[in-house]
């Protein structure tokens, strides 16, 4: 199941408390004061993990929890530490405060990580008070209270090409031809319910992320069809590919519908990079095929991805694209 919003509580340990404590040692009658400090308490951290696609886990656990820290002992022993909880996250995650609607960190590389709640600090313990005025305190402190925070935690999937089309406009298809994800394809409109992902290989080593999202109709930024909650999944992509049936009789018409939901939602559209696929060319007369050179200002590629026409050449543009990019 793919979830791309949650909310979750957090809790950080609390401090252990100090120790009130004396040495009592052998031939010392009045031995001073040996209490230890408590431990700190654990943090509550969020990690990312690249092997992660979903904030599945987050939505059905809810709370997060770090370890208390013990107390201090005698004979100036501190006590352990609270132990850390990892929340392992995908790449993309933006975590906000859920009272104040502060962003907390936006984390897109994997292996990032941040501390969202801290532990408390542990209490001193006795010996830490003792001074030439009062040499036997006893007195200790209590350790700190963790922090304890509600989190907002939202996804926007992080890949290198994006694809845009109306409905049934064949993205799945080409995703499937051009990586090993394997999406849902049928013949009917939104077959596609979530974003998908898969890895477009090139050369010996090199390779880019291609995102798939579900169909965009018209007034998508205003919540028709799917609306814009998957929207947000093209925000940080690089280059967009905008996906057009070749055999679809208002092209430029469907080019400004799909541009124009994208501006209205965000105006980070406006400077990506961008290229046009007309899709199931081998639908047309091959007397066709080329005619039409731009749509929107934007460079026209004919591609079929049933029988592989111009994929080859399709990549190498998106390439170029990615190259130029930033």
């Amino acid at each position: 199941m793919f979830v791309d919003l949650t909310k979750v509580y957090v809790k950080a340990g609390d401090g252990g408390k100090g120790c009130i404590a004396f040495r009592r040692e052998k031939y010392v009658p009045k031995g001073g004061p040996s209490g230890g400090d408590g431990g700190k308490g654990g943090d509550v951290i969020v990690e990312v993990d690249p092997n992660l696609y979903s904030l599945h886990d987050l939505k059905y656990r809810k709370s997060y929890k770090a370890g208390n820290g013990k107390p201090g002992e005698g004979a100036l022993k501190k006590g352990a530490d609270g132990k850390d909880v990892i929340i392992h996250v995908p790449p993309g995650t933006l975590i906000k405060d859920d009272s104040t609607g502060k962003i907390i960190a936006d984390l897109t590389q994997p292996g990032e990580r941040v501390v969202v709640a801290k532990g408390g600090a542990g209490g001193r313990g006795n010996a830490s008070f003792a001074n030439p005025v009062l040499r036997a305190p006893r007195i200790a402190e209590p350790g700190q209270r963790g922090e304890e925070k509600n989190l907002v935690f939202e996804l926007k999937v992080v890949s290198d090409v994006g694809m845009v089309g109306l409905p049934n406009s064949g993205k799945s298809t080409l995703l499937a031809k051009l990586t090993t994800a394997m999406p849902k394809i049928a013949d009917y409109p939104f077959t596609t319910l979530i974003p998908n992902l898969g890895i477009v290989k090139y050369g010996n080593f090199r390779s880019f992320v291609l995102a798939d999202i579900p169909g965009i109709i018209e007034g998508a930024h205003e919540g028709k069809g799917l609306g814009i909650r998957f929207l947000k999944h093209l925000e940080r992509t690089k280059v967009l590919l905008y996906m057009i049936e070749a055999i679809d009789p208002e092209q430029e018409r469907t080019f400004k519908i799909l541009q124009d939901e994208l501006l209205s939602y965000s105006d980070v559209f406006k400077n990506k990079p961008a290229i046009v696929a007309l899709t199931k060319s081998d639908l047309l007369d091959s007397k066709n095929i080329g005619k039409v050179k731009e749509i929107g200002e934007l460079e026209v590629i004919y591609i079929s991805a049933v029988t592989g026409m111009h994929l080859s050449k399709l990549i190498e543009k998106l390439v170029i694209l990615l190259n130029s990019y930033g």
